[in-house]
């Protein structure tokens, strides 16, 4: 999953919100820095990687990506479903997107001072550009998957990506409809998400 399922799945507990924002810019024994809680938001990151990437029907999604995007057809499939929470937002929360938004990035200010380079640089951006409000519509999506493509060592076409899901929305609507719940499973039965 992709940004924006991150931060919705972790909760409103501001060090788990920390922790699934961070988890892919800490490495080895730099996890040890952070509070326990914390730790809990990266383990919970990498577990629902895992579990995404195992899912039959999100395999399903990334086959029918995988002519024409490669190895980064995952990525593109992460985007998409953020895209379809974001579109259908009123049918997971009861507070609006923007508001939603707009909380995480005050969250993740608090902690500029622990976060890791990158995860700085990339909040930076990431609130700049809207990128957790820009997922629900085409234009969005498209400004992401250009700066992604700009930012890949190889070629990735992901600058194409908008295209293969405007002609197979119906298709991957659905598999992230059957796909989501058993996360948001996942996530309850393993993880104590309340504050």
């Amino acid at each position: 999953m992709n940004y924006l399922a991150h931060l919705f799945l972790a909760g409103t507990d501001p060090e788990m919100i920390l922790g699934n924002f961070i988890a892919d810019h800490v490495k080895g024994s730099d996890v040890l820095k952070f509070s326990p809680r914390t730790r809990d938001g990266i383990s919970m990151h990498r577990a629902i990687d895992t579990f995404t990437d195992q899912h039959p029907v999100v395999k399903q999604s990334i086959e029918r990506l995988r002519a024409d995007f490669r190895k980064y057809a995952g990525v593109i499939v992460d985007m998409y479903y953020d895209h379809y929470l974001s579109a259908y937002w009123e049918e997971f929360s009861d507070t609006s997107l923007e508001t939603f938004t707009h909380l995480r990035y005050d969250i993740l200010n608090t902690f500029k001072p622990v976060l890791p380079e990158r995860s700085a640089r990339l909040l930076y951006y990431m609130e700049k550009q809207n990128w957790l409000l820009s997922y629900a519509s085409f234009d969005g999506m498209q400004q992401a998957f250009n700066g992604m493509s700009r930012r890949t060592t190889f070629e990735s076409n992901m600058e194409m990506a908008v295209a293969n899901l405007k002609a197979g929305y119906p298709e991957f609507e659905n598999e992230f409809r059957q796909f989501f719940p058993d996360l948001q499973l996942f996530v309850a039965n393993n993880f104590d998400i309340s504050d």
